[in-house]
């Protein structure tokens, strides 16, 4: 039922394609339709030498200090779709499906390497640098979905983003190859886009693969005609055009408009799926310009606000977009894995739940409020607009309460 990969959406612009200097991301989390994802930020920290950290699934080795992230994650697990750290660096995954069947013995997730690419990785390169060098070491596996009646497992591809460029990384297993994008738009999605532009490899991909019998050695080593199932390595990528379409104008709302479309895919509604959480995140190539980092926390970008985050010190925690914590008892926790499902939504998330039984009951109160909660993206969208466009640095006081306050206002709308 759920063998195929989730269908989410991966983007990221440079310029001459996005507006002036700013490299803009973006994604869509797919997932099954009744997954909360929550949103969550962790401050940076030291950590005692000797100490481990505590995955998903498995145990780690800690590294002496992590950077402060705010990611969007699947509110059961450890690692995080898609996020941002304190430097600038975004990250995203996707689950693919390669030849090589996924491993169901549980290792790191792709969700763990986001974060953890989120926690130690200053750029985007470093970034990639630790999820190969956790890859070789710890290997990827286990269930991607909270479900007790069966094992649903994928490899994993990422795309991972700074001010001045993105890497994209696809992996099947510990192998690996990664492609360096400067400018121009890149979509990624659940499937292998990589061919014969490889800028970074596993030093044994090509011998590995020969001794499959992958390949001879004699064509150009094609990474997704080697490692895609028969006919699988199609261009996924409807939501580029969209993009491309924009000229060199795409800004956060270009990007926000792509994330809400039904009709290219981009927006996944499905039977099995649905976009449960998206982001977008402008970084300016301009080092003294902050990163704006936008969050919906709940489903269905089409039906959902966007609202802004930027890193500071001391920067308000925001619970009414958390889930809550069980703790060691956590079913997702105890072995064997998921044998209940606790409730796991969200203030924001029963709010939206009740909004959109509004949307479908009542199309005139839907529709009106639907208006006023695009009003306010709106003004979230151009304050932030003023931030970018001014010469004065930015005093930290003035954003620290600003993710906070706008999913405040988002709950006084509903109520």
């Amino acid at each position: 039922r759920m063998a195929a990969a989730p269908p989410s959406y991966c983007f990221v612009a440079f310029p001459p394609c996005s507006k002036d200097g700013l490299v803009v991301f973006g994604k869509n989390s797919a997932r099954p339709r009744d997954e909360v994802q929550e949103v969550v930020y962790f401050a940076a920290a030291e950590h005692e030498p000797g100490s481990k950290v505590e995955c998903t699934y498995i145990e780690i080795e800690q590294v002496p200090r992590t950077h402060a992230v705010v990611l969007s994650r699947p509110s059961w697990l450890w690692g995080a779709e898609m996020g941002a750290n304190e430097h600038g660096v975004c990250v995203a995954n996707e689950a693919v499906v390669t030849r090589e069947p996924a491993s169901e013995s549980e290792a790191l997730l792709g969700m763990d390497l986001v974060r953890l690419g989120l926690e130690r990785g200053a750029t985007a390169k470093e970034a990639l640098d630790v999820v190969v060098a956790l890859l070789e070491e710890h290997g990827q596996g286990g269930n991607y979905y909270e479900d007790g009646s069966s094992c649903h497992t994928f490899q994993s591809a990422f795309l991972i983003v700074d001010r001045n460029e993105a890497w994209i990384l696809e992996t099947s297993g510990k192998y690996w190859a990664a492609e360096k994008i400067t400018e121009g738009v890149k979509c990624i999605c659940n499937q292998l886009s990589l061919t014969t532009k490889i800028d970074a490899e596993h030093p044994e991909l090509r011998n590995y693969v020969k001794s499959q019998g992958w390949w001879n050695g004699d064509s150009d080593f094609n990474f997704s005609e080697v490692f895609s199932l028969a006919d699988d390595h199609l261009a996924c990528c409807s939501g580029r055009e969209s993009l491309e379409k924009q000229g060199g104008d795409v800004s956060a709302q270009t990007m926000i408009d792509v994330l809400r479309d039904k009709d290219s895919g981009v927006c996944v509604d499905s039977e099995s799926f649905l976009t449960t959480a998206s982001i977008v995140s402008v970084l300016p190539q301009d080092p003294s310009f902050p990163c704006i980092h936008y969050f919906t926390g709940t489903p269905d970008p089409s039906r959902s606000i966007f609202k802004p985050f930027i890193f500071v010190d001391d920067v308000k925690l925001v619970p009414k977009v958390q889930s809550p914590s069980f703790g060691n008892d956590d079913p997702a926790k105890k072995i064997p894995r998921f044998q209940e499902k606790p409730d796991r939504r969200h203030e924001l998330y029963k709010a939206h739940e009740w909004a959109r039984s509004l949307l479908e009951n009542d199309q005139d109160k839907g529709q009106k409020l639907m208006r006023i909660m695009l009003d306010l993206e709106k003004q979230g969208l151009e304050a932030m607009e003023d931030i970018l466009s001014r010469t004065e640095i930015l005093d930290p006081a003035e954003v620290v309460d600003l993710f906070y306050d706008c999913v405040d206002t988002e709950l006084k709308f509903f109520k």
